[in-house]
């Protein structure tokens, strides 16, 4: 069986690198290190097509 390695969505370094934070979305894992987290908060539309339900986020004081 084959393990997948954590590794952020956005540059793909992997917890040997540096720090990850864990998402579960969609019922699919996927990982975003402490560098790239305000592009989940307030960029989301930057994940789109790395992560499982990016194109449902909405920026951070922004409507959707």
């Amino acid at each position: 069986m084959t393990t997948i390695q954590p590794s952020c969505v956005v540059c793909g370094r992997t917890d040997a690198e540096v720090p990850l934070v864990a998402l579960r979305a969609q019922g699919k894992d996927a990982w975003i290190c402490s560098q790239h987290l305000p592009i989940l908060i307030h960029k989301p539309h930057m994940l789109v097509g790395k992560m499982p339900g990016a194109e449902n986020l909405a920026a951070e004081g922004h409507e959707q």
